[in-house]
């Protein structure tokens, strides 16, 4: 048994694609995913199952939103485990002065392959820094990114996956989550 954390892509944002965080836990639970938790309005589901095949249970959670709420969102699963690497692979982690709320990380649905990484890293986004490590991406905004010139937009078609962004408080509080849920069995 395995804890799973999972980002769902574009929920509650801008008044679009809005699910009540209770509603989205009963329907993880009714997909038979123990123990779900949520953290923010924002589709974050810390849970416990058995599946083995993470990419077959992103399909069958996306079904599942379809299904009760109408729209299908992308779901990005990450093992604790895999989270815990997330952290430990911050190239930011080491920097003083790095804001953890303009310091991003985008997940991404699939490993981009290494021609794409190597043109994100040679895209011009100053003053924004990119980084890219496997699947997933991390994005400091110095300025914050209200502000940014930097198109995700470009970024997602450079990369040819999706991929949704948690600011670096989100990523710390669900590992965190997740290993008190790892902790308790």
């Amino acid at each position: 048994m395995a804890v799973i954390i999972s980002m769902l892509r574009g929920v509650n944002v801008g008044g679009h694609n809005k699910i009540k965080m209770e509603a989205l836990r009963a329907l993880y639970e009714s997909l038979k995913l123990r123990d779900a938790q949520t953290y923010l309005q924002s589709g974050n589901v810390i849970f416990w199952t058995d599946e083995r095949d993470l990419a077959g249970l992103a399909k069958r959670i996306e079904d599942g939103i379809e299904r009760k709420f109408g729209f299908r969102p992308d779901v990005i699963l990450r093992t604790a485990a895999e989270m815990k690497e997330v952290v430990a692979r911050n190239p930011f982690a080491k920097r003083r002065g790095i804001e953890p709320g303009k310091l991003l990380a985008s997940f991404l649905a699939s490993d981009p392959g290494e021609e794409a990484r190597e043109n994100v890293r040679q895209m011009k986004c100053d003053p924004e820094e990119l980084r890219i490590e496997g699947r997933e991406l991390y994005i400091y905004f110095p300025n914050g990114m209200g502000r940014s010139k930097l198109s995700l937009a470009k970024l997602e078609k450079t990369l040819k996956t999706a991929g949704t962004g948690r600011n670096w408080n989100s990523v710390t509080k669900m590992l965190e989550m997740a290993e008190k849920m790892e902790a308790s069995q």
